[in-house]
């Protein structure tokens, strides 16, 4: 089977025949014509791979060839073959989207590079990437089984991501295979790490512990705000670190990526509790102890998230930061991106912006509700090519595009990631259990302990305990919590979907950004 199909189009083909031969050796089936007006019809009647075109040949030039040829069809890849080196030639020449351009006289090793780089660009990188990632295997392993702490956790995770989307680049079923055992290996070593170190982390003597919900704005926001600069602090809810890059290059276009990190999202990695954290930069036990009116248990009526903005100005109070002039916007629907689109420039007086953009958390609860969502985002790359999708043409992207000829920093983060659950396990509990599926608290809860992290003392976790003898569990690894009563049911309806509150390292290691304007 040929390697490529390729026609080659110039009006002294003859004095090209050992080139054409050389290619026919390489396993290339080559057509030859004379000039554009055959060359048109040709495409328009055959499959081709790529065009060879020269730039100057009587009847009609190169240039109208190739406007010629793309009305036949867009995609097919043409690469220019000229004597001309003029620049203004050349300008024209990739306006046309040409995929090459070779200067004549073209030795046949030249052509055959720019070939390859077109044909076999998709398969070489696949090869690589595969081979490159059997090699990174072993290590992977390695630090998986040297008990890492929690940096080293972070950096792991990071490498993990990184595999995910080189993998996308790699077509072979096996490696991608291998690679998810891999990672949902890291996740059950990961649960054993959080199960092991938490309560110690958040508690009221905890010095030894990792950036969380609760401390976030004290180490990687508040350093960086100051007069005369004004700071945006962006939370976009939901965001995996797997998200966040896949919309890098979009934020890389506009902005200078300072630092890449990551934190910690508390438990439940839920908005309600991890959002409502960072905002206060308190522990959900001490939000209830401080602002008994504010906070609402899950089993409570009335919204969980109101009352952001009021604790954070208490949190200022605690930093002696009040000083800092602050604004904060929170959209929740298109409108409130379009008022935030035409009011962005109002915003550079303040010395801190905080927006919180929740966009990705509608997208992926509405991804269990709505089943064209489950169409649109059914695994993790199209999860992350919707994420993509929506933030370029989000009224945030275009809101920043708005100022990024000023001076500003820019604080990206988010509250909790998500993961995408597939294994169901069964979850007794009396009428006053939550719903939620990768966490619930309740009484007299019936589970299997291998499967969740359980606190009796919800305290211990830094939580509030709703009614006496409440409990605390938190699902592992890829688990959803269902109960017994129309169990098939549910386990139908939310496997493959993208759930949080549980401990994975999707829903806990979390991006925080810092960038400027270039």
């Amino acid at each position: 089977m040929a390697l490529g199909k390729i026609l080659w189009v110039d009006d002294e083909i003859e004095s090209l025949q050992s080139q054409i031969l050389f290619l026919q050796n390489k396993g290339y089936e080559v057509s030859a014509l004379t000039n554009g007006f055959d060359a048109v019809d040709f495409v328009r009647e055959n499959y081709v791979d790529v065009v060879l075109l020269d730039e100057t040949m009587p009847g009609i030039t190169g240039l109208e060839t190739i406007a010629k040829i793309k009305e036949v069809n867009q995609q097919i890849p043409i690469v220019m073959i000229t004597k001309n080196e003029t620049e203004n030639l050349m300008d024209e020449a990739i306006g046309s989207q040409i995929s090459d351009y070779l200067i004549k006289p073209v030795n046949p090793n030249q052509v055959l590079l720019s070939l390859k780089k077109i044909i076999d660009n998709k398969r070489l990188v696949a090869e690589k990437t595969t081979t490159a990632y059997q090699q990174q295997f072993r290590n992977l392993f390695m630090a998986l089984n040297s008990s890492p702490d929690y940096n080293e956790w972070m950096e792991l995770y990071k490498k993990l991501v990184y595999w995910e989307l080189e993998m996308e680049k790699s077509d072979s079923p096996e490696m991608q295979e291998v690679f998810q055992t891999q990672k949902s290996e890291a996740n059950n070593e990961f649960f054993k790490f959080v199960s092991k170190n938490y309560a110690k982390w958040i508690g009221p003597k905890s010095v030894e512990g990792p950036v969380m919900s609760h401390t976030l704005f004290k180490y990687k926001v508040m350093p960086h705000v100051e007069k005369g600069t004004p700071t945006f602090f962006l939370l976009i809810d939901n965001l995996r670190f797997d998200q966040w890059k896949a919309i890098q290059p979009i934020f890389a276009e506009s902005f200078r990526i300072l630092e890449e990190e990551s934190f910690y999202a508390i438990l439940p990695t839920a908005t309600q509790y991890a959002r409502n954290a960072i905002f206060s930069g308190l522990m959900p036990m001490d939000i209830e102890k401080n602002f008994p009116q504010q906070w609402k248990n899950d089993d409570e009526e009335g919204g969980k998230n109101l009352y952001e903005e009021e604790f954070f100005r208490a949190q200022l109070k605690r930093m002696k930061r009040d000083d800092v002039r602050f604004s904060y916007t929170k959209i929740l629907n298109n409108q409130a991106g379009q008022d935030l689109v035409n009011n962005i420039h109002n915003l550079l007086v303040n010395d801190l912006n905080i927006i919180v953009y929740n966009f990705v958390d509608m997208l992926s609860h509405a991804r269990t509700e709505m089943e064209v969502l489950k169409e649109l985002a059914g695994d993790e790359t199209s999860y992350r090519s919707v994420t993509r999708s929506w933030f370029e043409h989000s009224p945030l992207h275009q809101a920043l595009k708005k100022i990024a000829d000023k001076k500003i920093n820019i604080v990206l983060a988010t509250d909790h990631g998500s993961v995408r659950v597939k294994t169901p396990a069964k979850v007794i509990g009396d009428k006053q259990t939550t719903t939620n599926l990768r966490y619930k608290h309740g009484r007299n809860l019936n589970y299997e302990p291998k499967e969740v992290l359980a606190f009796r003392d919800p305290k211990e976790a830094g939580l509030p305990v709703p009614t006496v003898n409440s409990s605390y569990i938190f699902a592992k690894e890829d688990l959803f919590l269902c109960y017994p009563n129309n169990y098939n049911y549910y386990v139908n309806y939310y496997r493959n979907t993208f759930q949080h509150g549980g401990i994975s390292l999707e829903e806990m290691i979390v991006p925080v950004i810092k960038m400027t304007t270039k």
